[in-house]
């Protein structure tokens, strides 16, 4: 396995700065999500905020992909393809994920927002937000990564749900994806499972679906779908493990 990679506090101010930016880009994506709107006109709005905040859109640095943002709905579940064709009607449920790279570091966020959803989906993107939630109180110096994976995995199952088991949270800094990575399920030995240590900044993504946790990845080589065709949802923070514990950097 690779080091983890430790940032000094400097650094992580640095990063901090850079999430609030892409917190603020964030906001205004999930206000941009609205019914009528297309994929390529979020995708648009996010080119142009980045470049206003004076940093690079991280994904566009990704080998082979030449989009800001990777947008979703219903059964899609992360990596699409930001397209015209995309356009939201009432009832979808929308994931888009945003990162940001300023000053050297990468931050990376997500969101899911469903357009005049019924109760049933309410209930289903609240589980979501709650476990980000408590995935983020898990992160303190002295537990382990086992500790926010479990976090997940709990409260996504008590709401009746399915944690997505191939895909993985993960570290951020000068790489986009770096070590640990941080699954939506627990497993293994919670001893052997990398400590959570100040100067760790993770990028946590809590990944879950209606129904089976089962994949496809679709024809144009990018996103990955529910083989169901059920709807799934993604919420996902940068966080730095502070001595005091959880600092935030990207919400918004």
């Amino acid at each position: 396995m690779t080091d983890i990679s430790l940032k000094t506090k400097e650094e992580v101010a640095i990063m901090q700065e850079g999430g609030v930016l892409l917190g603020k880009v964030k906001a205004a994506l999930k206000e941009k999500v609205q019914e009528g709107v297309n994929a390529s006109e979020v995708e648009d709005l996010a080119v142009e905020l980045i470049k206003k905040s004076g940093g690079e859109a991280s994904f566009k640095m990704v080998p082979g992909y030449s989009w800001a943002t990777c947008i979703n709905i219903n059964e899609g579940l992360v990596h699409g393809i930001p397209k015209e064709s995309v356009v939201f009607k009432k009832g979808d449920v929308v994931s888009v994920d945003v990162g940001l790279y300023y000053k050297g570091f990468h931050t990376d966020t997500s969101f899911t927002k469903a357009i005049e959803p019924d109760s049933m989906t309410k209930k289903f993107l609240q589980a979501g937000q709650e476990a980000l939630e408590k995935a983020i109180e898990a992160v303190s110096p002295g537990k382990r990564i086992y500790d926010i994976s479990l976090a997940i995995q709990e409260t996504i199952e008590k709401a009746g749900h399915s944690p997505i088991r191939v895909l993985t949270g993960h570290g951020v800094g000068r790489e986009l994806h770096e070590e640990p990575k941080i699954t939506c399920f627990a497993s293994g030995d919670r001893a052997k499972s990398p400590e959570i240590t100040e100067g760790m900044v993770l990028a946590i993504e809590v990944m879950y679906c209606l129904g089976s946790p089962q994949v496809e990845i679709s024809k144009d080589g990018w996103t990955i779908s529910m083989r169901d065709g059920k709807i799934s949802a993604l919420f996902e923070e940068t966080v730095a493990v502070t001595s005091r514990g959880p600092l935030v950097l990207t919400e918004g």
